[in-house]
């Protein structure tokens, strides 16, 4: 397996955030998960839905240890805003690799054949 540098991951993770936000409108079912997964890596959110047709975005977020609240937001940009969620921490990287490694997305891949 090849290691990257963090810097390698969150550029790689970046672009395929990219790519997952401008597939086709069946396409955006296919990384629902992942966007999902994004926002609740980032706000420690649970329950997340995306209503990708009318860009809204619901999820339930804690103000304490045991208590959440729902908030609903527009998001016209997703991928601007997936982007903006993007942290440096050990754990989010763990999680930005392990995506990319789930999607099959390997970062030049066919400049790594020899």
């Amino acid at each position: 397996m090849t290691s990257f540098q963090p810097s390698q991951i969150i550029e790689e993770f970046k672009n395929f955030i990219h790519i997952s936000c401008t597939d086709s409108e069946t396409g955006l079912d296919k990384f629902s998960s992942l966007h999902k997964g994004i926002i609740k890596m980032y706000f420690n959110a649970r329950r997340v839905e995306i209503d990708y047709k009318n860009h809204v975005i619901k999820a339930e977020i804690p103000m304490s240890d045991f208590e959440y609240t729902t908030v609903n937001f527009e998001c016209q940009d997703l991928n601007r805003f997936l982007s903006s969620c993007i942290k440096k921490d050990k754990r989010s990287l763990n999680f930005y690799q392990s995506s990319l490694n789930y999607y099959n997305h390997v970062p030049g891949a066919l400049s790594q054949v020899a």
